[in-house]
C-alpha cells in the first residue's frame, strides 16, 4: 500500500491560495515512519475528477483528499467521487444528525430559533450526502464531516474540507485509529554530503553501482548552483532501509575519496 494526496480546488492552481497540505501530510506521515509516494493538485474540473478518481480506486492506495466536498456550486468532489465508483449520492444518516446538531448550535450562539425546514438548513444537508456505503469521518473542529471509501485490498480514500484546521486533525486521527500497525515497521537511514568539482554525469556510474549492490537502497542527488554562503555543489546520498542504507553511505564515501572530487560531510 502506498500514501497518496489529492488537492482539489482552482484557486490553487491560479495561485489565489497557496497549497499547506503537501507539506503537512508529508510531516504526519514522516513522523510515524511512513512516506507520501505521489501527489496531484486538480482544479474545479467534474470530468478530470472524476477520471483521476476512477483511476486511483482501482489501486490498493491510502489517499487523502483535501477540498470541493462543501454544497456550494463549485464543489464536485463527492458527486465525483460517487460517478467514479458507479453508485448514486445519498445523505448519509449519521451526518444528518452532526449536520443538524451543528446547526441547531449556531441558531443557539446566533440566539434564534433553529427551523430545518428552512430552505438555507435544508441546503445544509446537502453536505451529508456521500457515495452510497461511505463511511463518515468525524471533524472535530465544526462537526461537518468528511467521508471515507474502502477498497480493493487495503485501499480507502479519505474526503475531506480543503481548510487545514479540519482536515489536519482528521488526518491525524484516521493515521493514527487506522494505521498505526503501519508505523516505523522499516528501520529507514538517510545521509548525505556535499560533493565539489564534479558533475552529475561524472557520479552516475557510482550511483547507478551502488543502487546494483544495494537493491533496497535508492540514491539521489540535488545539484545547486550555490549561493552566497556554498559554491557549485552536488548534494549525493542514500536512503533507505537502515542497514543496507548505512553500508551504502560507507560504501559512496570511500568510492568518493578515490575520485578527484571535494567532499563536504553535512552535520
Amino acid at each position: 500500500m502506498a500514501f497518496g494526496l489529492i488537492i482539489i480546488g482552482d484557486e490553487i492552481l491560479s495561485g489565489k491560495r497557496a497549497d499547506k497540505h503537501f507539506s503537512k501530510v508529508v510531516e504526519l506521515l514522516s513522523a510515524r515512519g511512513l512516506s507520501l509516494e505521489w501527489a496531484e493538485i486538480l482544479g474545479d474540473d467534474r470530468a478530470r475528477i472524476t477520471a483521476t478518481l476512477q483511476r486511483t480506486f482501482a489501486s490498493n492506495d491510502i489517499v487523502f483528499s483535501c477540498g470541493g466536498i462543501g454544497a456550494t456550486p463549485d464543489d464536485h468532489t463527492r458527486q465525483c467521487a460517487a460517478a467514479a465508483l458507479g453508485v448514486p449520492i445519498v445523505l448519509h444518516p449519521q451526518a444528518k444528525q452532526k449536520i443538524q446538531e451543528r446547526m441547531q448550535e449556531m441558531a443557539r450562539e446566533a440566539n434564534v430559533p433553529f427551523d430545518l425546514e428552512k430552505p438555507e438548513n435544508l441546503h445544509r444537508l446537502k453536505m451529508g450526502e456521500f457515495p452510497q456505503g461511505a463511511d463518515i469521518i468525524p471533524n472535530p473542529y465544526n462537526k461537518i464531516p468528511g467521508f471515507a471509501i474502502h477498497h480493493g485490498q487495503g485501499g480507502a480514500h479519505y474526503f475531506m474540507p480543503g481548510f487545514p484546521v479540519m482536515a489536519w486533525p482528521m488526518m491525524e486521527s484516521i493515521l493514527d485509529t487506522q494505521y498505526a500497525h503501519l508505523f516505523h515497521r522499516q528501520a529507514w537511514f538517510e545521509k548525505s554530503v556535499l560533493v565539489f568539482q564534479s558533475m552529475e554525469s561524472a557520479l552516475t556510474p557510482l550511483m547507478e553501482a551502488i543502487e546494483a549492490e544495494f537493491p533496497e537502497v535508492k540514491v539521489f542527488s540535488l545539484p545547486s548552483v550555490g549561493d552566497a554562503e556554498t559554491r557549485r555543489h552536488i548534494e549525493l546520498g542514500v536512503k533507505g532501509e537502515a542497514v543496507q542504507a548505512a553500508a551504502a553511505f560507507d560504501k559512496l564515501i570511500t568510492e568518493l575519496n578515490l575520485l578527484d572530487v571535494e567532499v563536504q560531510h553535512i552535520r
